[in-house]
């Protein structure tokens, strides 16, 4: 592959957090670097392209809307026909639909699956020949600590990254042959807008929250912010991490970027029983607070 300042980095998601600045520290570090920069908000993604041109970084914003398919192969033909070439694919774009499985309606898992997942096959289904052909390439998807462990009213959210986690296992073994080196990065708690969007996709899928049987975990809900800020890490430390694991000559299958997050997995996963585990997360989630209330709810019906 060539030099990182003359390769093709494409990332999605790119307008905010992780993939904004990814661009920005991509650009800082490589000058003359090429960019392809895709996501749905025009105006955030033009001001994070005209950043890294301030840093002498080649950039093509391509607005896109992942979960549709026909946007997203309209974005990988133009920056072919820009570029000619894509070194490495970095598959950020996703968002958090949280909230109990029984009341998300069909529409919103459809749209949590379309985003974290489908648009990710078809970007990578799409970019694989020209790797092939140009010699090689590298491909990180953005994961989560949730795509290694579950967690009440982050089902969805977690199922969709549990997903990336399973992709991402057979993209590495069925790509080697081509020297296409296929990476997972597994951030915590990140001090982005990903918070504002969780708060807004709950309400928008879940009609009357307070009213359900889960109000008191919704209540809790509310906090999570608050609860997770003190080991959250910002996006720039993040992309320091997916940086790490574009440049390295032998990339590791994984890559976590969380604070104590390999002792958190190991312990979640490989020390403590499951109904402990269990225990711990209802009570982080306030689910252990929903059955006194759902019996003071029946009481007062």
């Amino acid at each position: 592959m060539p030099l990182l300042s003359e390769q093709v980095i494409l990332i999605t998601g790119a307008s905010a957090g992780i993939g904004a600045a990814l661009a920005q520290g991509l650009a800082e570090r490589y000058p003359g670097i090429r960019l392809v920069l895709a996501a749905r908000n025009v105006e955030k993604l033009s001001l994070v392209a005209a950043r890294c041109r301030k840093l002498d970084a080649d950039v093509l914003i391509v607005p896109t809307d992942i979960a549709q398919v026909e946007q997203v192969e309209g974005m990988v033909q133009k920056a072919i026909e820009r570029f000619r070439r894509v070194d490495v694919l970095v598959n950020n774009a996703g968002y958090g639909q949280m909230g109990p499985i029984e009341l998300i309606p069909a529409s919103a898992v459809q749209r949590q699956f379309q985003v974290n997942l489908l648009g990710t096959i078809t970007v990578t289904q799409k970019l694989i020949p020209l790797m092939r052909e140009q010699g090689g390439g590298r491909i990180i998807n953005i994961s989560s600590l949730g795509g290694r462990i579950a967690f009440p009213f982050g089902g969805l959210y977690s199922a969709s990254k549990f997903a990336i986690e399973a992709l991402s296992d057979a993209l590495r073994q069925e790509l080697e042959p081509f020297n296409i080196r296929v990476s997972v990065i597994e951030p915590g708690p990140v001090s982005t807008e990903f918070f504002e969007v969780v708060d807004r996709e709950v309400d928008r899928a879940i009609q009357n929250p307070e009213a359900s049987p889960y109000r008191a975990a919704f209540k809790k809900l509310e906090n999570l912010e608050k609860q997770t800020s003190s080991r959250a890490w910002t996006s720039e430390r993040v992309s320091q991490v997916i940086i790490q694991a574009i440049v390295a000559q032998n990339p590791r299958p994984r890559y976590v970027a969380a604070t104590s997050g390999n002792l958190l997995l190991f312990m979640m996963t490989k020390v403590l029983p499951t109904r402990l585990v269990d225990k711990f997360w209802q009570r982080f989630y306030g689910i252990d607070l929903v059955e006194k209330d759902w019996r003071t709810q029946q009481k007062e019906s």
